[in-house]
């Protein structure tokens, strides 16, 4: 759907005219309920409902919406090896056909904008380090339950998938298993989704994503398909919650740890790729690279926001507010009423909950933060209008 261009006959895309001309009601809904709506709720961050959106009609074979939602992805952030990788890594969960009939269109879009190949992730490049007892006892059951009806495809589905696509470094494992839920949910392959959403939450999808997201897809894949996965969520989430305080018991009460085990949790720098700054949260140019996730018990996540000269949020709060670390640069803070005040590298910043504000870089100068973000129910932030010129020239 394009928002205003004329329908280019290469590609059939659709402007609200040609909706309006055949249904009236259906230009509203897009407007109104879908893109000023949905697309504008803070419980997924636009490149999240980006790769949910492009995950659902890839696996769907959506092609009409094909060239909006990617063009759309790369705008949210999403990087394009990113998105040559999720149309990779669909070919193996919704079937080469539709991975092809992808590539169709973004071939096209990579052309446009100029993007060559050395953007696109190599076709053997950098894994990811192995769970190895995680792999063992998956590989291990479903030898168990299935090795005597398919040992090919047993064996393939460790060799390809989780020795091979699942390890390959382009996507960030929350990202992988984001797409990969979307596809199954958008397909009613409600037999899979057990698996793959609690790898989705132990990859870093907090309940409150995972929830937005069947909402989301709802909309993309329709009521049905969306409905169909919620009994299925439902016993995914409480089985995780009943789990949690067992194992609050076991590691911390009884402090059970054999020799050579660690309980410790890792995450490795360069597992989690860069993210340009989305529009809808920023103003400028921006990366974002995420530290951690709120999820495993924890209630805050954390990044390293980079902000150009001229770069800053829009306005927003935070529930239980926030607290930034400037470790480079030169950088603009300002709560509501008040006037802006300058940050320095050491400074550190806490922002209320509830507490409108911005922060950024100053006009000249570059300003690298550390956020730490504190959430509640799930929720870190309520994004608002951004700060014009003229807030930012006080």
């Amino acid at each position: 759907m394009t928002k205003s261009k004329k329908p280019d006959a290469a590609t059939g895309a659709l402007t609200y005219d040609d909706v309006r001309a055949v249904s009236p009601a259906l230009e509203y809904y897009t407007k109104a309920t879908l893109l000023e709506g949905l697309w504008k709720r803070p419980e997924l961050s636009p490149r999240d409902r980006s790769v949910v959106t492009v995950a659902a009609l890839i696996a769907r074979i959506q092609s009409m919406e094909f060239r909006f939602h990617f063009g759309l992805a790369l705008e949210n952030g999403v990087q394009p090896a990113e998105l040559s990788e999720i149309i990779t890594h669909l070919a193996f969960y919704a079937g080469w056909g539709n991975a092809t009939a992808a590539i169709v269109v973004a071939k096209d879009i990579f052309r446009e904008r100029g993007i060559g190949m050395d953007e696109l992730p190599a076709a053997k490049g950098k894994l990811l380090p192995i769970n190895e007892e995680m792999e063992k006892q998956r590989a291990t059951q479903v030898a168990g339950n299935f090795g005597t009806v398919s040992p090919e495809l047993v064996q393939a589905t460790t060799d390809v998938l989780f020795r091979d696509l699942w390890l390959r470094a382009v996507l960030a494992p929350r990202d992988r298993s984001l797409v990969t839920v979307s596809a199954l949910i958008a397909n009613a392959q409600t037999a899979q989704i057990p698996f793959h959403l609690n790898r989705a939450m132990d990859n870093g999808l907090t309940q409150a994503e995972a929830s937005e997201m069947l909402h989301h897809i709802a909309f993309y894949a329709g009521w049905p398909c969306a409905m169909s996965a919620l009994p299925v969520a439902k016993d995914v989430f409480e089985k995780r919650q009943n789990k949690a305080p067992e194992a609050a018991k076991t590691g911390d009460g009884q402090k059970t740890k054999q020799s050579g085990d660690s309980t410790m949790k890792i995450t490795r720098a360069g597992t989690i790729p860069s993210m340009v700054g989305p529009r809808d949260w920023f103003t400028g140019k921006v990366r974002v690279d995420s530290l951690f996730p709120a999820d495993g018990g924890r209630h805050s996540n954390g990044g390293v926001v980079t902000f150009e000269p001229g770069a800053r949020t829009r306005w927003h709060t935070h529930p239980a507010g926030q607290t930034i670390v400037i470790t480079q640069g030169l950088g603009w803070v300002q709560k509501d009423g008040e006037s802006i005040q300058e940050v320095r590298p050491g400074d550190v910043v806490f922002f209320e909950p509830s507490e409108k504000h911005w922060h950024g870089a100053s006009a000249q100068v570059g300003m690298t933060h550390i956020a730490i973000t504190e959430t509640v129910d799930g929720k870190a932030v309520d994004w608002l209008e951004a700060v014009s010129e003229e807030q930012y020239a006080r």
